[in-house]
This record gives structure tokens, C-alpha cells and sequence, in this order.
């Protein structure tokens, strides 16, 4: 008897909870009906900040995915405060608190255990919004140099010229310096060349001047200059330098390749002497001149 008693007292204390639950429910339903609603309109608003966001915010952000990614952080932050206030509607303080509790707790231990993941993530960020690194740019960093290929949340991928890859976390990106070839229009290239002794140094820099002003545009505030840099064991040397258009490589090399040439051309034309190392070695009475890669040992004994 005391069994079948306690039996029916459980099911009694049950429907009664049942039953306090069903008028709570039934009390609550305006709640519920509001917190919907809650939910439904920062449903829409997240979706509309997200879109405001890709047209407008993220406007000056070159990568697709760094793009995606914000948006979506923006939507699910977004919708997170309706849910957050949706609890609030329905009263649910102690749950509300409990998940926030959990949420921090939750947040600390994932940012020990990944570090250096956030690090480079939070790099990424500051790189995507950084306009001085764009996607296409010739840079150098970390003494690699090449074109920027992409910049995700993890590392910077760079191509170099030869077509390999180098992938550079973006936190050593950022803690480090990095030449950005593209960031201007104008570059400047240096052409060192040398003339003979007995060359008219002037007519030496009147020409190199003039055949550089004549094939290499300069703008108003650029000029080709020239100087005499020092007293060579075999020629006096020089440096001309001069500006182009150019935001990669190549075009300083043509420009480079294109000056050589023309110099060469002209001085030849002109009797101007571009000579080569020559080593005079004294014995004595003769004197043997030897130039470069020539056996003296042949030459000593045609002079004997």
C-alpha cells in the first residue's frame, strides 16, 4: 500500500508542476509573442547591416574573403544582442547571466590556446584596412620581394618573380618593416658607367645628359642628374640618374637595359673611351701592360 501511495503522490506532484508550468507558459505567451518579434526584427537588421557594410564600410578592403568574414562577424554580433535582449523580454536574467558567465570563461581559455592565431588574425584585420598594401603591389619583406597575391586572416602571400610563393605571417608583417615598390607612380634608376683619362669631361656630361633627357620623359618637378664619383684605377666613373614610370621591377630593368645601350651607342660615335682595368707590371727597364684574363707568363716571354 505504502508503495502504490507514494507512486500516486509522484504523479500527483508531477501534474501539478505540469500544470504550473502550463499557466507560466500561458502568462508568458505576450512575452514570448514580443521576444519573436525581438528576434525576427534584429533577424532583418543584422541582414541589413551586413550588406551596408560590404557596400560602404569594407569599401577599401581588396580581399573577397576578409570582406565575407566581417560581414558575417557584423551579422552574428548583431543578432546576438537580439537574442541577448529577447532573454531579457522573457525575464530569463539568471540564464542570461549564466551564458554570459560561460561565454567569458569560454572566450578566456580559447584566447590561451590560440594565441598566436588571434595574433595573425588580428594582424589580418589591421592589414586589410591598411591601404598601403594592396593586392597586385610589388613589396619587399623579410628579405623576400615580390607581388602581393593575398591577404587573408593568417598570412600575406607574396609571388615572386621567379613564380615561387612565400607565405609571411601577418604578424611578422606588421611588427616589421616592408618596401612597397607600387605605392608611387615615378622611380628612380641609377646608371654608373667610366670614361678615359684623357676623355673631355665635360662634353662627357653634356652628352650623357642630353641622351637621357631625349629618350626618358621627365616630369616638372624631376631632372637628369649627373656626377663624377670618383678616380678609378683605370677610368674616371660616373652615375646618371633618372626617373620613369614604373610601380614593378621590370620597367627599371628595360630602363636600365635601354640607357646602357644608348650610352655605349653614343660614346662610340663620339670617341669617348670606355676602357677596361688594365695592370701595368714594371721589371725594370720593360714594362709589361696586361689586361684582364691574359696570361703574363705568354706576355714575358714575347718580351724576352
Amino acid at each position: 500500500m505504502s508503495e502504490k501511495f507514494s507512486i500516486h503522490n509522484s504523479i500527483s506532484n508531477l501534474w501539478d508542476k505540469l500544470d504550473g508550468w502550463f499557466d507560466a507558459i500561458i502568462l508568458k505567451l505576450p512575452n514570448f509573442a514580443v521576444a519573436i518579434l525581438v528576434m525576427v526584427f534584429f533577424y532583418f537588421l543584422a541582414k541589413g547591416i551586413q550588406r551596408l557594410s560590404r557596400k560602404i564600410l569594407f569599401k577599401k578592403i581588396g580581399d573577397e574573403s576578409i570582406k565575407q568574414i566581417l560581414s558575417k562577424l557584423i551579422y552574428a554580433v548583431v543578432l546576438l544582442v537580439g537574442f541577448f535582449i529577447a532573454l531579457g523580454v522573457l525575464q530569463l536574467d539568471k540564464v542570461l547571466t549564466s551564458i554570459l558567465a560561460g561565454a567569458g570563461v569560454m572566450g578566456l581559455a580559447i584566447g590561451f590556446a590560440l594565441q598566436g592565431t588571434l595574433s595573425n588574425t588580428v594582424s589580418g584585420f589591421m592589414l586589410s584596412f591598411q591601404p598601403k598594401v594592396r593586392i597586385g603591389d610589388f613589396i619587399e619583406a623579410q628579405g623576400k620581394s615580390g607581388y602581393v597575391e593575398e591577404i587573408d586572416l593568417r598570412a600575406v602571400s607574396i609571388r615572386q618573380t621567379d613564380n615561387d610563393y612565400v607565405i609571411i605571417p601577418n604578424k611578422i608583417f606588421v611588427d616589421n618593416p616592408f618596401t612597397n615598390y607600387s605605392w608611387t607612380e615615378r622611380a628612380r634608376i641609377t646608371v654608373g658607367c667610366g670614361v678615359g683619362y684623357e676623355s673631355d669631361l665635360q662634353k662627357v656630361e653634356t652628352l650623357v645628359t642630353k641622351i637621357i633627357s631625349e629618350n626618358f620623359e621627365q616630369l616638372e618637378s624631376e631632372s637628369v642628374e649627373f656626377y663624377f664619383t670618383e678616380f678609378g684605377d683605370s677610368s674616371i666613373n660616373f652615375i646618371t640618374r633618372f626617373w620613369i614610370k614604373s610601380q614593378q621591377p621590370r620597367p627599371k630593368f628595360e630602363a636600365t637595359h635601354k640607357a646602357i645601350k644608348l650610352i655605349k651607342k653614343n660614346f662610340d660615335e663620339a670617341g669617348i673611351n670606355i676602357p677596361f682595368p688594365i695592370r701595368t707590371l714594371d721589371f725594370g727597364k720593360n714594362k709589361l701592360q696586361v689586361a684582364p684574363n691574359k696570361d703574363i707568363s705568354e706576355d714575358s716571354e714575347q718580351n724576352n
